[in-house]
Order: structure tokens, then C-alpha cells, then sequence
């Protein structure tokens, strides 16, 4: 445990000195649904789509942010050493992790509250628990770019990665089409993909209808966390060829 708090230390100091990706992952996500509000000035659109986008574009930032930073440590060799000291593939995993949390959080915090403050967002079901789920869903997203970043060789292959994690999860989570009007194959695929639960906690949140069902789709947003990093753990290679 030790050297995982002592990876996600260096890993939190890295990004310290490193700007662009501090804005990449506190400001861009804010942007974004900024963007989004502003286009659909006056009209009811913003108020229905606003929770999916609280989940989807920080969910998509970290998993490039985190797959890619990952994978550098491979490339440039760092990984290498750091497994020659008394540090683990699952403390490598869980450092990073933790670090991502942190970051996540903050992340989280300036998304949802420029949305609500700033956008007008109407919130009438709990706000913390809203900032949970959402803190949550970036998780996911560092979560599945650990995974990505231990089986891709380049930063053009995370890049791939997207198509097979992401978007799918994009066009099934009902964003574009309720899941419910899907072909049932699809809507049942859908309804097992963690950014569909995120979605719906979300939404239901902002709704002031949250129910059982919330709690279920918090523990499957939890349950896909832990099988990725376990995956991302268990594949995780020490140099890239």
C-alpha cells in the first residue's frame, strides 16, 4: 500500500508541472458543457441533455489522459525501474488510480458546479449525491484507460482503443435515442455498459427521482472500476517492445 500512495504522489507531481494537461483535465470538461448549454440557448434541450454531459466528456478526457500517461511510463522505460524496486503491477495500478481519483474529484467539482451555477442547470434531487455518481464516472473513465494502456503499444493504438470502449457506449447509453426505443439486442447491450448507469443515476438525480435503481447502477459503475483495474493489473507489461 505503501508504494502505491508513493506512486500516486509522483504521479500528482508530474502533472503538477505539466499544464496543458492540468487544463486538459479541470477545463475542458467545463468547456464543453459550456459549449453545450450555449448552443441551446432558450430552449428546454440543455435541461435534458445537460446530466449526460456531466458524465460523458470528463469520462472521455480521463480515459485519454490517464491511457496515454500510462502508457509514456512503459515506453520511456520508467516502468521497468520502478518494478525492479519493491513496487507490484497492482501498486502501480492502484497508485494511478488513486492519483486519478484525486484529480477527478476536483475535476468533478469545477464540471457540475459551472453546470448548475453557471449553465442554469436545475438539479432537484440531492447535489452531493450528484457529485458522487459524476466523481464515480470519471473514475470509470480512468479506470478503462489503465486497462486500454496495458495492452496498447503506442499512443495511436490507445487512440484505436476508443472506437471498441467508448463509442459504443456513446451511441447505446441513450444520448441520441432513448434506450428504450432501441432494437432489443442493442438496448440490451446498452443497459449492461457502465456509461448507460452513469447516465441514468444522473439523469434520475437531476429529476429528484432517484430510487433503488440508482443504488444498483452506482454498484455496476463500481463493479466495472474494479474488473478494469484488475484487468489493467493483471496485463500490465513492463516495457513496451
Amino acid at each position: 500500500m505503501n508504494s502505491a500512495f508513493w506512486t500516486a504522489g509522483r504521479v500528482l507531481l508530474q502533472i503538477r508541472h505539466d499544464p496543458r494537461t492540468i487544463g486538459l483535465m479541470l477545463v475542458v470538461p467545463s468547456m464543453l458543457i459550456g459549449l453545450m448549454a450555449w448552443i441551446y440557448t432558450d430552449t428546454p434541450i440543455f435541461a435534458q441533455i445537460g446530466p449526460a454531459m456531466i458524465a460523458l466528456f470528463p469520462f472521455v478526457v480521463m480515459f485519454l489522459v490517464t491511457s496515454i500517461a500510462t502508457l509514456r511510463e512503459r515506453r520511456s522505460g520508467t516502468l521497468e525501474r520502478l518494478l525492479s524496486m519493491p513496487l507490484t503491477k497492482g501498486g502501480f495500478i492502484l497508485g494511478y488510480a488513486m492519483a486519478f481519483t484525486l484529480i477527478a474529484v476536483v475535476q468533478t467539482s469545477i464540471a457540475v458546479s459551472f453546470a448548475v451555477w453557471v449553465c442554469g442547470l436545475q438539479i432537484s434531487g440531492s447535489l452531493w449525491l450528484l457529485f458522487i455518481v459524476a466523481a464515480l464516472d470519471a473514475l470509470l473513465g480512468t479506470s478503462l484507460g489503465l486497462m486500454a494502456s496495458a495492452f496498447a503499444r503506442t499512443e495511436f493504438q490507445v487512440i484505436q482503443f476508443m472506437p471498441l470502449l467508448i463509442f459504443p457506449q456513446f451511441l447505446l447509453a441513450g444520448i441520441i435515442l432513448p434506450r428504450d426505443q432501441l432494437p432489443g439486442p442493442l438496448e440490451t447491450l446498452g443497459d449492461w455498459l457502465p456509461l448507460s448507469h452513469a447516465i441514468d443515476a444522473l439523469v434520475a438525480i437531476s429529476a429528484g427521482t432517484e430510487d433503488s435503481s440508482t443504488s444498483s447502477s452506482l454498484l455496476i459503475i463500481i463493479a466495472w472500476i474494479i474488473a478494469a483495474l484488475v484487468v489493467g493489473s493483471l496485463t500490465l507489461r513492463r516495457k513496451t517492445p
